[in-house]
């Protein structure tokens, strides 16, 4: 082999072995929260044996610039891509399925788990009084599992919104597209994400998307060109405006996701990376 590609940092010291052992140049993929604190001395020895190390979202990079000691231009960033089968398309069914005909609908796809509260489902739950009493006919839906589910549960019923909430677990890949084409909203505003893809499967489906501006998620929603990447000061009051004026030409915005993050781009920007002459 000419490269070995490791998709993860833990594999590094493995990957380093395997592309000494090949002769072969040794490419690392960084993604978010696994690649953010510094790493043991022999992963980031590894990753900084690495001709190049990929990452997701210029947060990302930055973060691993800040342990790894490797010249800037080996680290390079290309961001997700989106799969062909996220579009727009008719969601009557599942608007009929789920009951929510005249409803505002506001969706999170994402992990319940209690090391990834920053996923931000409870800011979500936690706004939906102030939308009730602006007169708001809105349900909040929660796609994924996770430990910390109940947690989740307890809060809507704490703040009187549990009937506007709907825990609907993980989905089939045709439930999800049709989730996402439903949905009024998109929302997830996570303080820790490696990108997002989610809000990229959303405006996919030519839903509009809100998140915050923190971390990876900038890169995902195109620093506001997308989708609105919002302070934590104004996220609720970003978020009542969004879903009071929700509405959008979907095929427009399905169209836009797909340049700037349509397999094609995609592709070209992993043959420019993976040509690249970098030594090092």
């Amino acid at each position: 082999p000419e490269i070995v590609f490791c998709g993860h940092l833990y594999m590094a010291p493995l990957a380093w072995f395997a592309a000494t052992l090949a002769g072969a140049k040794l490419v690392m993929q960084t993604h978010g929260i696994e690649a953010w604190p510094r790493p043991s001395r022999l992963r980031r020895w590894a990753c900084e044996q690495a001709a190049m190390i990929l990452s997701v979202s210029r947060y990302t990079r930055a973060r691993v610039l800040d342990w790894a000691a490797i010249p800037p231009e080996r680290a390079v960033v290309i961001p997700n891509t989106v799969a062909d089968c996220f579009t727009p398309g008719d969601a009557a069914a599942l608007h009929h399925e789920w009951a929510l005909e005249g409803k505002k609908v506001m969706l999170t796809v994402g992990r319940m788990s209690a090391s990834e509260r920053y996923k931000g489902q409870d800011r979500v739950i936690e706004a939906l009084p102030e939308l009730i009493t602006a007169g708001q006919d809105v349900v909040y839906v929660i796609a994924g599992e996770g430990d910390d589910r109940p947690r989740l549960e307890q809060l809507a019923l704490e703040v009187g919104v549990s009937d506007r909430v709907r825990f609907v677990g993980a989905l089939p890949l045709e439930t999800l597209i049709e989730a996402y084409r439903m949905a009024d909203l998109f929302v997830m505003p996570s303080t820790g994400e490696g990108f997002g893809i989610a809000f990229l499967e959303a405006m996919a489906c030519g839903t509009p998307a809100l998140g915050l501006d923190a971390a990876g998620a900038r890169d995902a929603l195109c620093d506001g060109k997308l989708g609105q990447a919002e302070v934590k000061q104004e996220f609720r009051s970003t978020l009542a405006r969004m879903i009071s004026t929700a509405g959008q030409d979907s095929q427009k915005l399905s169209g836009a996701v797909r340049e700037h993050f349509g397999r094609e781009r995609f592709a070209s920007a992993v043959r420019s990376a993976m040509l690249r002459p970098v030594e090092v």
